[in-house]
């Protein structure tokens, strides 16, 4: 007959949190960075480069 053995077990529980919100806006922020540089890149295009 074996003796019992005491063995402990460590559980991991790990929680993700995401805030939607935070999310959202960053999203936001970089899409606005995208529009403002493909806006620069159509006048540099359209209006500067013509002078040339």
């Amino acid at each position: 007959m074996e003796p019992t053995k005491n063995v402990e077990i460590e559980q991991k529980h790990v929680e993700r949190r995401m805030d939607s919100g935070m999310v959202a806006s960053t999203f936001i922020k970089y899409a606005a960075y995208i529009v403002i540089f493909f806006g620069f890149l159509y006048f540099l295009v359209r209006y500067v480069f013509p002078m040339f």
